[in-house]
């Protein structure tokens, strides 16, 4: 089963992919920030984060995404980028015809590190051991990425009754899609077809140039 995990953001919009199962060890797929500049127009920085996105789901096509569920905090302008990107992440998605979830930040941390009070270094350490990697993913949001794929791994994946989730898991991509509420768009059939044939000719994934 393979999982993105999204971190969003406007400026930077982590990112990670893993393969695994629940109770299993998880690999490393890709990982990587989609930024944008702050001087942009906003509606041109949603446009940067939704072509980064889809890149990478274009790139790795995943059987879910998981994305950090937005809470409201003292700071407006900062939240507002965060629930902007976060809905960017969940319409890409579904435009795929994948599940989506969402997880909240204390409920990752628990997750990968048992501590639901952790701090960033304390997830970032925690994903480079358990993605056996040689260094720390960086910036911080891109381990904030991976972080979410895995917890949405290790909490039973799209099968789990997980907070925001929005339609059951099928291993077949195809079935996925016919099983969705009304039928399906041509995209999301095409894009069915084509994770059925990528998964009949496995290869090795690399981080979309563009979203690094």
């Amino acid at each position: 089963m393979r999982v993105m995990g999204v971190d969003p953001g406007l400026t930077r919009c982590g990112w990670g992919v893993v393969d695994g199962l629940p109770g299993r060890r998880a690999k490393l797929v890709a990982v990587g920030v989609v930024r944008t500049e702050p001087e942009l127009p906003l509606a041109q920085r949603l446009l940067q984060v939704a072509d980064g996105l889809t890149a990478v789901l274009r790139e790795c096509l995943p059987d879910a995404v998981a994305v950090e569920r937005v809470f409201a905090r003292n700071d407006v302008s900062t939240i507002m980028g965060t629930a902007q990107a976060s809905g960017i992440a969940m319409m890409l998605a579904a435009q795929h015809g994948l599940p989506v979830a969402t997880h909240t930040p204390s409920e990752v941390k628990a997750a990968v590190t048992g501590n639901g009070r952790a701090d960033k270094a304390q997830v970032t350490l925690m994903i480079t051991k358990i993605l056996a990697l040689a260094e720390a993913p960086r910036p911080a949001d891109a381990a904030d990425g991976l972080a979410l794929a895995i917890c949405h791994l290790w909490r039973g994946g799209p099968t789990a009754l997980a907070a925001g989730q929005d339609t059951a898991y099928h291993a077949d991509p195809l079935a996925s899609v016919a099983g969705s509420a009304g039928a399906p768009t041509a995209a999301q059939t095409a894009w069915a077809r084509a994770a059925a044939a990528a998964r009949a000719q496995p290869k090795e994934w690399k981080v979309p140039a563009k979203t690094r």
